[in-house]
């Protein structure tokens, strides 16, 4: 199984990719994880219905056919370290590849949205989308830990 994280926005600080890079070599041979940054949408004086529009073809394009689409949402569903576990395990007997979206400063075009399979949150705060990067594999790191049996996670 592969988890493919799908990020709008290219600019990264050194500091968010040495941590995002440090969590994604923790992962085993059988659960993959690989990202792929989309182009953010110039701004100027486009209305957000064309960014929106430009952002979502580039979406699509980065993510393989049948492949589950989860969203990162503020509306989503919020989940517990246990929680996001359980669906990590479902994902994985299901043996579908799984891409989870990061949507840009403006969030994700809400047809998109509507249509993902699943809409999660990773937090009730306002994040920068360098450390929505780093918290989403820290988190899918200690939900494959949990199922794993390791230590990692403590309650």
């Amino acid at each position: 199984m592969r988890l493919l994280i799908v990020a709008v926005g290219q600019h990264v600080p050194d500091w968010a990719q040495t941590a995002y890079d440090d969590y994604a070599k923790r992962f085993p041979h059988e659960l993959k994880v690989e990202i792929k940054t989309v182009k953010t949408e110039p701004r100027g004086s486009k209305t957000v219905v064309t960014l929106y529009a430009a952002e979502r073809k580039r979406i699509e394009a980065a993510i393989p056919r049948g492949t589950r689409i989860v969203v990162l949402d503020e509306r989503g569903t919020n989940l517990t370290t246990k929680a996001l576990a359980q669906r990590l395990q479902h994902w994985q007997l299901e043996g579908d590849d799984v891409a989870l979206v990061i949507g840009g400063p403006d969030g994700l075009d809400p047809e998109f949205r509507q249509a993902a399979h699943e809409r999660i949150r990773l937090s009730d705060l306002t994040l920068p989308h360098a450390m929505v990067r780093v918290l989403l594999i820290e988190q899918l790191y200690r939900a494959w830990s949990v199922n794993a049996g390791h230590p990692y996670h403590r309650e």
